[in-house]
């Protein structure tokens, strides 16, 4: 196992050696890339309108969870719609949480999953077939796909608790979950599966991942926090910085082609600290901002009590949305709203329910990405949270149980049908198509 010195001497290497990577490597065709702080392909801006599909790789596996003739319908339903752009998972650890998915890419060994290897593989060959780009993000920081915590488990390091236990109230889990950064032993492993999936030659095509342009980037993690708690993520904050730093660096020595981002959610997922989401984009091997938007999840919008509550909490998500492209203009980067979701009228999961709070908000989201697009802004596109397309709950309580093979949009943490988009959700659906639209217009 790698010494935590070893780790940040290789790590002050690898961000060199990105760093002059960046600088020296030329534009390829086909690729997305950054230029004057905006996302540009082949010489023209990249703007685009995109959905969240994590579960790409499980639906194109061999294994027991494939289903490729339904990711081929998937795909077909997005691109109908106008989205060229998906953020998918490339990473899953197996984990006890009884909201955890399975299978997974990864245990605590070295024997990785080769059938969602190989889904992965399979889902960026039906991406590129309809001119589609692909978000990869390598980790996870809650326990429905395993992610940090997982690793947390295998190397000891404290006791391993599931989120939503009682036991452990909120903000211990993302305290916990935090440990991660600092874990020598922990970024050991995470680093070899990195090494290992960046290093990867498809089955299907033959191609190295670094030389295909069906990848717009990779992404360090799902919502990386440095805690949950002022006490224990202030003082945590320089080792996830350095985290942040030495990650994104060592992916750039093994891939100088593609763009890395953190798939951070902004001040709310930074101690709501916009001096915190500063300083975690600013090395130069980060190469746009992220931002989520969690009306609901935050306590902005009341999802028992949506109507009444709307209007307040819109007003704070315009806010926030402004003031996080104020810090992409500060930095001179790119910005990608990569996640963002309102709950269904009502509370309700079924397919084809009223939707009517969730297309006033997706009509705002989209309206403030149309406005900075047209005024030469660093916005350069979205992905609305999340395709749930012809998966459908297969429990009376909606809540997703091991082996469950129909997946959602919804991941195991959330009842199925919580926050995804239905293909049957005919509003929603005309929403995003307008939007596509719009943005194909500019």
């Amino acid at each position: 196992m790698l010494s935590r010195r070893h780790l940040l001497v290789a790590g002050a290497a690898a961000m060199a050696a990105g760093g002059a990577a960046a600088e020296t490597a030329k534009p390829s065709p086909g690729f997305v890339t950054v230029k004057d702080g905006r996302l540009n392909l082949d010489g023209k801006p990249y703007r685009f309108v995109g959905a969240n599909l994590w579960y790409g790789a499980w639906l194109g596996s061999p294994g027991a969870s494939g289903d490729r003739a339904r990711l081929g319908r998937e795909l077909d339903r997005l691109k109908a719609l106008g989205v060229t752009n998906l953020r998918i998972l490339g990473a899953g650890e197996t984990s006890p949480a009884k909201v955890a998915i399975s299978p997974t890419f990864r245990g605590p060994g070295e024997d990785y999953d080769q059938d969602l290897l190989k889904g992965l593989d399979v889902v960026l060959a039906q991406m590129a077939r309809r001119g589609m780009k692909a978000v990869i993000y390598v980790n996870n920081f809650w326990d429905w796909s395993g992610g940090m915590p997982a690793y947390l488990r295998w190397t000891g390091n404290g006791q391993w608790f599931q989120q939503g236990d009682p036991a452990h109230p909120w903000p211990e889990f993302a305290d916990y979950s935090a440990r991660f950064y600092g874990d020598a032993k922990a970024q050991a492993l995470f680093q070899h599966y990195l090494r290992a999936l960046v290093g990867r030659t498809s089955s299907v095509t033959g191609k190295p991942y670094r030389d295909d342009p069906t990848i717009m980037a990779w992404q360090l993690a799902n919502e990386p926090r440095p805690g949950g708690s002022e006490a224990f993520g202030v003082a945590n904050l320089p080792t996830y910085y350095r985290w942040i730093a030495q990650t994104s660096a060592l992916i750039k020595t093994l891939d100088p082609r593609h763009l890395v981002t953190t798939g951070s959610e902004g001040a709310m997922g930074c101690l709501q600290r916009e001096t915190c989401v500063v300083e975690a984009h600013k090395p130069a091997s980060i190469d746009y901002l992220t931002l989520h938007v969690w009306p609901n999840n935050w306590g902005w919008i009341d999802p028992k009590n949506q109507p009444a509550t709307y209007e307040a909490g819109e007003a704070k998500c315009r806010d926030y949305v402004a003031r996080h492209i104020a810090i992409a203009k500060q930095l001179g980067k790119p910005l990608v709203i990569e996640e963002f979701g309102l709950v269904r009228d009502g509370r309700a999961f079924t397919p084809g329910g009223p939707t009517t709070d969730r297309d006033r908000f997706y009509r705002m989201m989209f309206g403030l990405v149309e406005a900075d697009m047209k005024a030469g802004g660093p916005l350069a596109g979205t992905n609305f949270w999340a395709w749930n397309g012809e998966g459908r709950a297969q429990h009376a309580d909606a809540w997703f149980k091991m082996g469950d093979r129909a997946y959602v949009g919804d991941p195991p943490q959330e009842e199925q049908g919580l926050f995804g988009v239905f293909d049957t959700d005919a509003s929603t659906l005309a929403v995003v198509r307008d939007h596509a639209k719009a943005v194909a217009a500019i």
